[in-house]
């Protein structure tokens, strides 16, 4: 059986960036507007909206609960379609620009872990445009190449809390749920990560997902941390006296999970 920490798996949304409340919201806003659409998401619906995986799944649930009297002239499968190409059209241009940073930490958890020859992935419903974009924005050149596997969009049947988008990073990477880490920020992608038998999970929350159940997650954090600001704080386990989010850090919650050596 493997034993050891070998893999990082990251999600994307709220974990790498804040890219909700920064991004994705005000896209969507953006293309309702340019589409003639009364439609207005604030931030305490998108808050709510956020418990639908996937910005095509989002919109339809939005017109099925909020705005049950909306008539569309034609297909609204082919309304959601064109509304969420021109959001990611708004939205990666914003990432071009900068409009969206790493959240703090995370480029360093990046550096140590691909200096100490971790391998590193992405297990996100977002689009793999958004993925790309946001990579090719961050201060280290050719970032998206440090991950060998980026598993992103609708390339699975179903969508987080279903644990396919991080069984397929199981089966690319070939290696068991035993040897790996996975790094989340929402109750969804919680209950993905276990279902497809991931234990050693931490969860860094977003603004928008404080408030929500990570019931089987090893540690919660506020964020991961930089050495020259304030410490993190612990919202759930145990830094074991660590004030940021480092590789000793996630080998202790590695051994703690499995039983392995750190």
């Amino acid at each position: 059986m493997t034993t050891g920490l070998l893999a990082l798996i990251f999600d994307v949304d709220g974990t790498l960036a804040d890219t909700e409340r920064d991004g994705h919201r005000p896209a969507f806003n953006s293309a309702f507007s340019a589409a003639g659409l009364d439609w207005h998401w604030s931030e305490e619906c998108y808050g709510e909206l956020l418990a639908v995986t996937g910005g095509k799944e989002r919109m339809r649930h939005y017109v099925q609960r909020y705005r049950p009297d909306f008539h569309c002239d034609g297909d609204l499968d082919a309304l959601i379609g064109g509304l969420h190409r021109r959001k990611t059209a708004i939205y990666l241009e914003r990432l071009r620009t900068g409009g969206i940073p790493l959240r703090p930490g995370v480029l360093r958890l990046l550096r140590e872990a691909r200096a100490a020859g971790l391998r590193l992935a992405i297990a996100t419903t977002t689009t793999p445009e958004n993925v790309s974009a946001l990579l090719a924005a961050a201060p280290e050149p050719e970032l998206a190449a440090w991950f060998e596997v980026i598993a992103a969009g609708d390339i699975v049947p179903h969508k987080k809390p279903a644990p396919d988008i991080f069984n397929l990073v199981l089966a690319q990477l070939q290696l068991p749920a035993s040897a790996c880490i996975v790094i989340e920020d929402s109750d969804n992608g919680v209950c993905a990560a276990l279902a497809a038998g991931l234990r050693a999970l931490l969860v860094t929350v977003s603004s928008y997902t404080h408030d929500q159940d990570f019931a089987g997650a090893a540690l919660v954090v506020d964020q991961l941390g930089e050495p020259d600001a304030a410490g993190i704080t612990a919202l759930a386990g145990d830094l074991h006296g660590h004030r940021l989010v480092d590789l000793a850090l996630l080998r202790q919650l590695h051994a703690d999970c499995y039983g392995f050596g750190p």
